[in-house]
């Protein structure tokens, strides 16, 4: 069995959940989505993954959330994706995508449903 997370070292929650799945006895793939950013398709299919619209993955309490203007309910999906690769500090952390499925670790249990 194969897992990853989008893992942001500097944050709690992710630094949490990947010692949750360590304790679990599970060593995940890590990726540092800051440094390797998800592409379009890796993206789109994380939301799909998830159930998710592309703006309720976004943390939209970031500053650049703001600056950039992406509070704007016009903006299209593809807008918000385009606006999550430029800018991957606006993707919600962390996601752990096990199985063909995917969680966001907040609360860090919470990705023990697909493991």
């Amino acid at each position: 069995m194969t897992v990853e997370i989008f893992h942001n070292p500097r944050c709690s929650k992710s630094r949490q959940t990947l010692e949750l799945l360590n304790d679990k006895g599970v060593a995940p793939e890590i990726t540092e989505y800051l440094k390797t950013p998800p592409d379009r398709e890796q993206l789109q299919k994380i939301l799909s993954m998830l159930g998710l619209e592309p703006r309720q993955l976004m943390r939209t309490k970031e500053k650049e959330y703001k600056e950039q203007g992406l509070d704007d309910p016009s903006l299209s999906a593809e807008q918000l994706i385009d606006a999550m690769i430029a800018t991957p500090k606006l993707i919600e952390r962390p996601i752990v995508i096990s199985n063909g499925k995917a969680a966001i670790g907040r609360p860090p249990e919470s990705v023990l449903e697909i493991i």
